[in-house]
């Protein structure tokens, strides 16, 4: 034993890393397909890169505003996870456009919108968000003719959506507090995804039969689990049959799609973030967040799209916090001052109606998100809703029994327990709508954005100061 180990510390670095095949690890395993001639020169792989927009917060954070400002000229704007559980507002023309499943980016005409299969699509539900938003002007004219949905992606179905609803009202009951979900079943239908008893949409557009039998299983299944719920089985079927028909046009193989997409002609390729970095399944404030992940590893497997394409990461900041139903909230101002955020930034969820609980920016929680995302740079918005205040304050360190942390606690009841300290900055009591360049702003609002920069090192690239597209400044 004393011999082998000894031969073990002394031969050469080889190993599966290495390309060796571990037991001799002088042998190099054969690449597939030819080596570059010089790895140190090789420019990497070719293709598309593709540029990322994420919140950087617990939603609501404006992301919709900057994928219409970045889909003016993009050829491909995809949506790679969610459902219609996701709210972003677009104004063009005076014309409030709210987009759940479709990417903000179907507005523009001459782009082509893609919901991946990391998305949970409700047939329903997506036709509904487009008639809506064509009766409210021309932006969404002809989407069927520029949309592709991906073959892989799971179905919610109306008892879904029913089973959300029965949860958060058993847990009220049990435990006197729910999660606060948007009832629209995206969590019920994740949990059939991973407990591989889902169906996709290539499954609705194969046999129909076979999909009809497999739709009765999953159906007893929550007959079964929960007495209380009534389901409709034929008649949900027949709405099915006919969904089915509608978007077998729009569906096409995914990943293929994809791949021609990064391989083929040159392309700008969009990705928008649904929910944001707070609210993901695994990094988010568990277990108030939602059911899949919306921080970058989230496109990788929503869209098929190996991490060496992905290009710019944009990050979405809203210069003030907000967040949509429970959860803890370290920088909420539960008064006056938050109760003017919420009626200067109209603080209404997009999907629910519900009224946002307001605070101060919370940069520890940005930076956490910086973390697991590597922001390229970040956009600020809604800093016209602070032209009123005096002071501003912003969050930068959290305490926990007297001591700083230099990490965002997982654990909620820690979190519930951290002391937030501020840095109190000066307001700069003018209009900020009216700036179109960051010369056009106060100096207390210049300083503001560069203590954003500073504290996180990442630059602000656009900043928000109204609703319309003409609002964004762009500083680089």
């Amino acid at each position: 034993m004393a011999g082998t180990e000894s031969a073990a510390t002394t031969a050469p670095a080889g190993g599966l890393l290495n390309g060796g095949g571990g037991d001799r690890p002088e042998e190099k395993r054969p690449r597939l397909g030819a080596a570059p001639a010089s790895s140190s020169s090789w420019p990497g792989p070719a293709g598309n890169r593709v540029t990322v927009v994420l919140g950087a917060q617990w939603g609501d954070e404006g992301k919709g505003k900057v994928v219409d400002l970045l889909s003016l000229d993009a050829d491909l704007v995809c949506r790679c996870q969610g459902g219609n559980n996701a709210g972003h507002t677009v104004v063009v023309d005076s014309v409030e456009y709210n987009f759940h499943l479709l990417p903000s980016g179907v507005i523009n005409h001459s782009a082509t919108s893609f919901i991946g299969n990391g998305v949970v699509i409700h047939l329903p539900g997506l036709f509904e968000e487009a008639e809506k938003n064509l009766k409210k002007g021309p932006g969404l004219e002809g989407w069927e003719t520029r949309t592709v949905i991906s073959d892989r992606a799971h179905l919610v179905f109306n008892f879904h959506q029913a089973v959300d609803g029965i949860q958060e009202q058993q847990r009220q009951q049990q435990a006197g507090k729910n999660l606060g979900t948007t009832k629209k079943g995206i969590g019920p239908a994740y949990a059939s995804k991973a407990s591989r008893t889902g169906l996709r949409i290539c499954d609705l557009l194969a046999d129909f039969n076979e999909f009809s039998k497999k739709f009765k299983v999953l159906a007893q299944h929550y007959k079964a689990t929960y007495p209380a719920l009534n389901i409709d089985t034929e008649a949900e079927l027949q709405q099915l049959k006919t969904y089915a028909e509608k978007i077998r046009p729009l569906v096409k193989d995914g990943v293929y799609f994809m791949y021609q997409a990064l391989h083929g002609p040159s392309k700008k390729i969009l990705v928008e973030g649904a929910n944001a970095a707070l609210l993901d399944i695994d990094f988010g404030t568990y277990p108030f967040v939602t059911s899949s992940n919306c921080t970058v590893g989230g496109v990788c497997t929503g869209l098929g799209i190996p991490p060496h394409y992905i290009g710019k990461v944009y990050g979405v900041v809203k210069s003030y916090t907000t967040r949509v139903g429970v959860g803890t909230f370290p920088t909420e101002q539960d008064n006056e001052i938050g109760e003017l955020l919420q009626s200067r930034g109209r603080e209404f969820g997009v999907t629910t109606g519900r009224k946002r609980r307001c605070g101060w920016l919370d940069l520890v929680l940005v930076k956490y998100a910086h973390m697991i995302n590597g922001f390229s740079a970040l956009a600020v918005t809604k800093m016209d809703i602070l032209d009123t205040f005096e002071e501003i304050k912003v969050g930068v360190e959290y305490q926990l029994n007297g001591k700083r942390i230099p990490y965002f606690p997982a654990n909620q009841e820690l979190l519930n327990k951290v002391a937030v300290e501020y840095k109190v900055l000066p307001g700069w009591r003018c209009s900020t709508e009216e700036a179109r360049s960051f010369g056009d702003l106060p100096s207390e609002a210049q300083g503001y954005i560069r203590f954003i920069e500073e504290y996180l090192g990442v630059p602000v690239k656009w900043i928000g100061v109204g609703k319309s597209r003409k609002s964004i400044i762009k500083l680089f």
